[in-house]
């Protein structure tokens, strides 16, 4: 598999889950990092990958902004046909890269390929925009979906999604506080980071458990 992608969890996972980054920050974030060790901690075998425009930024070429998330669409598809996985595939990622993942979802499901999608903090719209709705093709989506977000998520609030048009095949996690990374204010909520990134472990693998029947 080369350098493109960063493992964790053990090799003969039952699950093998497929995360792609947000807009702004790499595979190997500080949340991203977290979000994989919790879901490996919970016997997922979890494959990071960058879009070539974050990998990039890593050599001399500098910094590129970041694409219309559609035109990443191939990108993540030839990464799931690299991984080349046995088990079943989940795939996904943070905020964009879970937008991109839920663009070729169905595409790749009906094929066979993956067994559902999961989405960390999906923007569902830009922050003060919240009549751009990212949400067109989430309303007629036929793969098994988990959506985890936090309730004051200024890309989709608790309030704003509730009154979203969302395919059946979509569950939604919701986490108490939790900011568009999923983090809470724990002064507020009670709640710690670490506390919702075990509930959204065991929320996953809860749900991967019931993909198969």
């Amino acid at each position: 598999m080369g350098e493109k992608f960063l493992i964790d969890g053990p090799d003969d996972a039952p699950v093998t889950i497929l995360l792609a980054h947000g807009a702004g920050a790499p595979m190997d974030s500080a949340s991203m990092t977290a979000t994989a060790k919790v879901l490996a901690v919970a016997g997922f075998r979890v494959a990071r990958f960058e879009f070539g425009y974050m990998a990039a930024r890593r050599t001399a070429a500098g910094r590129k902004p970041p694409p219309r998330a559609e035109t990443l669409n191939p990108e993540y598809k030839a990464a799931v046909a690299e991984l080349g996985a046995t088990a079943p595939v989940i795939i996904g990622g943070k905020s964009m890269g879970g937008r991109v993942a839920s663009m070729v979802a169905d595409d790749l499901h009906s094929a066979g390929k993956i067994a559902g999608l999961l989405c960390l903090g999906y923007p569902f719209h830009p922050p003060a925009k919240p009549e751009q709705l990212r949400t067109k093709h989430l309303a007629g989506l036929t793969t098994p979906t988990l959506i985890c977000q936090g309730t004051r998520d200024e890309f989709g609030t608790r309030e704003e999604v509730s009154g979203y048009a969302l395919s059946k095949a979509i569950e939604l996690l919701w986490l108490e506080d939790g900011d568009h990374d999923l983090k809470p204010r724990k002064s507020i909520s009670g709640f710690s980071a670490a506390d919702h990134l075990k509930t959204i472990a065991e929320a996953v693998a809860a749900w991967a458990g019931r993909l198969g029947r």
